[in-house]
Order: C-alpha cells, then structure tokens, then sequence
C-alpha cells in the first residue's frame, strides 16, 4: 500500500523586482486549479505592462555590476541554490504535482530532479567556456548578452525555468522571466530559493500573467536583448514577428512529432515498455515524446500485442500517489484537445487497440484521459503529422527502411527521434538520417549535459550543456 504525499499550496500577491517583493500595479488576480480535483487552490498576481517595464529597468541597472562579479562569486550563488532547492525537492514536487498534474514518481527524478541537476552542474560547466580565444592579431571574446527575457511553459515548469535562469546569469545576463499561468507557483518557490541564495538585487525578476500582455511586452522592450521561449510552435512563430523589428535574438525550443523507429531485428518485448515511456512521459506532456511508432508491417501483430500489454503496467491516478505513472492533464484545454485528436483518429480510420474515448474509470472529475494506443494509421492522418500533446501514440507499419526514415521525416517538426534495433550501430546510422536536433538509441535516458534542441518548426538554438551557456553569449572582436 502506498501513501499519498501531501501538498503545501499557498497564494501569493507580490511579485519579485529589484530584489524586493513588490506590489504589482493592477490588482487582477489567477486562479491555479488542480488538475486532478479540478478545485482552486491558489492565486497569484496578473501583472501588467507597467510591472514588466519595472522588471527590465531593475534587470538593466543591475547587470552590468552582475557581469563585472567574478566567476567564482557566481559559481558560489548557484551552487547556494542548488542546497536550497535541495531541502526544498519533496515539497516543490508535491506542489507541481498539484498544480499542473505531474506524477510525484515522475517529479522527483525529472521535474525537480532536472532542475537540481542545472543548478549543480552550471558552476563547473563555466570553467569550461572560452572567454578569450587569439586569433593572429585580435582577441574574440565572449561577452554576455545583456538583459534576457524567459518566458518558459507548464509541461516542465521549474526544470525550464532553472535552465533558462541559471544558464543566463551564470554567463553574466540578467533576467526577466514570465512563468506559464498554468503552473507558476514552483516560480515563487524558485525567486524564495535566489533571493536567499544571496543573489544580488534585480539580477533575476519574476512577473506573471497573461502572455498576450506580459510576454509581448517582455518580447518587444528595447531594454530587452534577447529571449528564450520555451513553448509551442505557433507561439514561437508569433514571438520572432514580434520581435523582428528590433532583430532581437531568440532561442527557441518549439513543439515535436518524433518518430520512434523499430528496425526489423528489434526485441519487442524489451521495447515496448521503453517505447511507452518515451511517448507518455509526463502523461504524453513532453515536446520531445516520442509520439510516432514506426514498426515494420511484419511484426505488426506482435507490435501490437507487447504495447497493449505493457500499457496495462503503467498506472492511471493521483499524481501525488508515489504508485502513479500517468496523472492527469494540465488543463480543461489540454485534455478537451486530446480527446477531440481521439475522436479524429477514430474518424480518420485509424483503430484503437488501448485505451479509447472518454476518462479512465474512476477519474471523471479532473482532466484524465485514457492512455490511447492507435493502430492502422496512415502518415496523413492528424494523429501521425500534428503534436497532441497528450497520452496518444499512433503506431504507422512500414515496408523498408527507407519508407520509415521517409515517414519519420515527413513532418513540419524535427525536435527529437529514436531508433531501436539489436545492433546499435546499425540504429545509429538510421539516426543518422533523421532531420532533428537530437535520436536517442534503445530508449538511451535523456542527458541534461548534451545540447538540446530542434531543427525545421521545432525551432532554433541550443540549450544545456557548454552549447547552452554560449548560447547566452555573444562574440565581439578586438583587433590590435
């Protein structure tokens, strides 16, 4: 039997600027619900243009003494807040669990767990960059951008966050960061984590709200020298018009379609849990899931038979039950948009062999869905070409190898891939040929270290790793 973990949730009506926390200029607030129960459990402030501009003026004065501090001066504060958020892991867990549906089993290794992993390896990964390389008669260095803006989404709230933040001010940036309204709460836990960590003021701001309010304004102030989204492709698009007049800068990790390739000679039965995990991880809420399953039509069946199987291991439930694989939904919004791909799947031809229309039984009150499992299902089809971002995997039969890295291909995507095969060499140049930014081998874990991120719709720029603190640099020439 196992016991449900608990959640501190509490409302909070400040935001953090200048090193303070201040009272924001309108006096709007949001409600957070809890996806699982569906009820309010807390508010937060909805900032206004007012309050961005406070923000970018605070991140501006403060950067350039921030830039000036020693390495070891910022070595010191992250390293600070990674034993801060230590003592804080269970709680901040329970509290993403609460607010946005993450299972806790889940939470504690990638949710909170990715983030730890940021603040403790940052510090040393600063020792690696190149800050001055002499090239004949001129020093190219390394130079902070200036003010960043973040503005980071509800899948992987704090992990997202902390990445984009702490890469940044390492490298000598400020910031102006804008959580998701869908999931913000773990954000305040964070700027409680900064300010005691002895971060000096107005290095890093908080503002929430509305992202066609907060976000543009972040995007389109002058002060602001570059941003980092993470989100959808349609937002990311929207973001990058905004800010084309000014040719601001933007990284940008957008959505996904990735193929999951099984070669003829797989072991199905080693496979299928793996493939699951990979397509439903986070309750199928991750841009890089790997939501196509591409299988060679003669091992179809047997394709078929080991995933219905393996779904059965791979409990629905309170995400705060430590048992639970999948939670619910983020939101109302997010489970309707999954149930509507369902219901074209089924419109479209395809067949369900798990799962199906409708709530989990037991779970009709919050926003679960039933983990799905499509079969016959045609590379045109919705389910196969656009991201659901939901617990839904479509397996596509193929005849060739080439057919399958065609198909994998087709989409507007190119985040993220994988292969499986016996022979990993073999899988590695299937890989090879995939256009995405990233192919994981035998359902290899992901590594926070290696630079992340897409090609084609999926966006541009990297993140993690060296590539992600150079990232946040930029290069200026002196020549003598």
């Amino acid at each position: 039997m196992t016991t449900t973990m608990s959640s501190p949730v509490r409302s909070y009506d400040r935001l953090f600027i200048g090193g303070e926390w201040v009272v924001p200029s309108s006096t709007e607030t949001y409600s957070v619900s809890n996806p699982a129960t569906e009820e309010v459990i807390a508010t937060i402030p909805w900032s206004g243009r007012e309050d961005v501009d406070r923000a970018v003026a605070a991140a501006k004065a403060a950067q350039p003494a921030w830039a000036a501090t020693s390495i070891a001066e910022r070595q010191a504060i992250l390293r600070r807040a990674y034993h801060l958020l230590e003592d804080r892991a269970d709680e901040v867990t329970a509290l993403m669990a609460t607010e946005m549906g993450s299972p806790v089993s889940f939470g504690r290794l990638y949710q909170t767990g990715l983030a730890m992993i940021t603040l403790g390896t940052v510090p040393d990964l600063l020792e690696q960059v190149e800050w001055a390389t002499r090239v004949q008669n001129s020093d190219v260095l390394r130079v902070p951008r200036g003010v960043v803006g973040v503005i980071t989404p509800w899948n992987y709230p704090l992990h997202q966050l902390v990445g984009k933040v702490a890469y940044a001010i390492a490298v000598g940036n400020t910031v102006v960061a804008k959580p998701s309204e869908v999931a913000p709460l773990n954000a305040f836990v964070f700027a409680e984590i900064l300010e005691q960590s002895g971060l000096p003021a107005g290095v890093v701001n908080l503002v929430t709200g509305p992202g066609a309010v907060v976000g543009e304004r972040i995007v389109t102030h002058p002060d602001v020298a570059m941003i980092s989204f993470t989100g959808s492709t349609a937002v990311g698009r929207h973001l990058a018009e905004l800010a084309a007049p000014q040719v601001k800068p933007l990284a940008l990790e957008l959505g996904g379609k990735s193929a999951n390739i099984w070669l003829d000679d797989v072991d199905v039965a080693l496979a299928a849990p793996t493939t699951l995990f990979e397509a439903f991880v986070n309750t199928g809420q991750t841009c890089m899931a790997l939501t196509r399953l591409l299988v060679p039509r003669a091992r179809l069946d047997e394709a078929e038979a080991a995933l219905a199987t393996a779904l059965t291991h791979l409990p629905v439930g309170d995400p705060l039950d430590p048992a639970v694989f999948l939670g619910p939904l983020a939101s109302a919004a997010q489970r309707d948009k999954t149930q509507g791909y369902i219901a074209r799947g089924l419109e479209q031809g395809a067949r369900i062999i798990a799962g199906g229309p409708g709530a989990p039984v037991g779970r009709e009150v919050g926003y679960f869905v039933r983990p799905t499992i499509f079969s016959d299902v045609t590379p045109d089809m919705d389910i196969a070409k656009e991201e659901i971002f939901g617990p839904v995997l479509p397996i596509i039969a193929y005849d060739t190898e080439d057919e399958a890295v065609r198909i994998a291909n087709s989409v507007d995507f190119g985040l993220y891939g994988g292969v499986y095969s016996a022979d990993p060499r073999r899988a590695a140049e299937v890989a090879a040929r995939l256009e995405t930014g990233g192919v994981s081998i035998n359902g290899a874990a992901f590594n926070p270290l290696a630079p992340f991120g897409g090609v084609k719709q999926s966006g541009h720029g990297r993140e993690y790793g060296i590539w992600g603190l150079e990232e946040l640099t930029a290069i200026k020439t002196i020549t003598y």
